[in-house]
């Protein structure tokens, strides 16, 4: 099975800079997408033999998630647990072996000024994929808005204390994977450099001034089902580039 999950940085825009052409080209069994920026009815992208689900923020333009998978799940849920729900950022799908959960993490913002819904919402969702591990392993991915270790981001030093690389959010990282889980990239490459973010400003992208900031992350278990996570940094339409697992 192949999985990607694309923040898109506004999929109508995306859809405008060939995003329908790598999906075709992905064939993935299951896509998806983060910062859809957008209702369900502002854009009309339904591929063949795909069941599509969408969940928005209650505010117009922002954030939203969105799944496309070619097996019907058994169940879709939004949010956590019936809360987090007003901005769109979480979708989970049952499979008859696997939870596979979507996620775009908030944004810490600039001077941390919403760190405290920040370390709310990860307490909760690693409550919330812990219930879940206890069922049935879990596939867990997406924009998660944080570079754990300094060699998942260009300027390490430059960076301690901002959004994305505070102590505050790397920690609640490494909570998580104590709690039973392994981010996959990391575990199959300890020492590979790639990043899946770059600034538009200042021609970061050209100069691979980068952060790994989204993630597969699976039940410690689920590994050795795990072939293959990659960064699929030539895939251009966004801010962000795709990631990719291959599961068999």
């Amino acid at each position: 099975m192949k999985l990607i999950s694309w923040n898109v940085n506004g999929f109508r825009a995306c859809l405008t800079k060939g995003f329908g052409d790598f999906f075709a080209e992905a064939d993935a069994d299951i896509f998806c997408i983060q910062e859809t920026k957008m209702q369900p009815d502002q854009a009309d992208f339904s591929p063949e033999g795909y069941h599509k689900y969408f969940h928005s923020a209650i505010k117009k333009g922002y954030s939203g998630t969105a799944v496309y998978t070619k097996k019907e799940p058994l169940s879709v849920t939004f949010g956590i647990n019936g809360e987090h729900t007003d901005e769109g950022r979480v979708i989970t799908c049952e499979y008859d072996d696997f939870y596979f959960v979507g996620c775009y993490v908030p944004n810490a913002q600039n001077e941390l000024k919403r760190i405290d819904y920040r370390m709310e919402f990860e307490d909760a969702m690693r409550g919330y994929l812990s219930e879940l591990d206890k069922k049935k392993p879990v596939i867990y991915c997406g924009d998660l808005n944080v570079a754990h270790n300094e060699i998942d981001l260009k300027n390490p030093k430059s960076n301690v204390g901002n959004a994305g690389f505070s102590d505050e959010e790397r920690g609640k990282f490494t909570e998580l994977l104590a709690a039973g889980f392994s981010d996959s990239y990391r575990s199959l490459y300890p020492e590979k450099i790639e990043y899946s973010w770059w600034s538009y400003r200042f021609k970061a992208r050209e100069k691979n001034i980068g952060w790994r900031i989204d993630y597969f992350v699976v039940s410690d278990r689920f590994m050795p089902r795990v072939k293959d996570s990659q960064i699929l940094t030539d895939v251009t339409g966004s801010d962000h580039c795709p990631v990719q697992l291959i599961i068999e």
